[in-house]
């Protein structure tokens, strides 16, 4: 029986769903206040104040009066936050590859040099690109012993 759900489990529950990662994707982008997001994004007003609710109180946003009367906010990444761009990116590359036939519609540059980003998966030790069949999984399965698994992506 497990007893410690697996990261992945955990951040699904945090940033899995649809609307959620679109919100961060905007907050990201520099769109940060409720009504811009909700207008970008047309989601409805309740379920954007249920996302934006959920994620300050997961701690991966913050929210900042700009203006009294009638009160009104905007967002921003904590570290936490900001921690899922890699993700965002990866997921971002993802589709342009796999869901599209067009010319992806943003490319994201370094802001130093110019140059299109690429995500990729390094060896800590060596620096090389790791490819998905190259990767094996140590599970620990308690305190005193691990688990190899290997993966099966091909």
């Amino acid at each position: 029986m497990q007893t410690k759900e697996c990261s992945i489990e955990a951040t699904l529950r945090t940033v899995g769903d649809r609307w959620t990662l679109l919100i961060l994707r905007n907050i990201f982008r520099g769109i940060k206040r409720f009504e811009t997001i909700q207008k970008d994004l047309g989601i409805a007003r309740n379920l954007l104040s249920k996302r934006l609710h959920h994620l300050v109180e997961n701690e991966v946003i913050e929210r900042f009066l700009y203006q009294e009367k009638p009160n009104r906010y905007e967002y921003k990444l904590t570290d936490k936050g900001r921690a899922l761009s890699p993700s965002l990116i990866a997921l971002m590359q993802w589709g342009d590859q796999w869901c599209s036939s067009e010319e992806p519609l943003v490319k994201l540059v370094h802001d130093n040099c110019g140059s299109l980003l690429t995500h990729s998966v390094k060896c800590n030790t060596c620096g090389t690109d790791v490819k998905a069949n190259e990767i094996r999984s140590l599970v620990r399965s308690d305190h005193n012993k691990i688990n190899i698994g290997v993966s099966n992506a091909n």
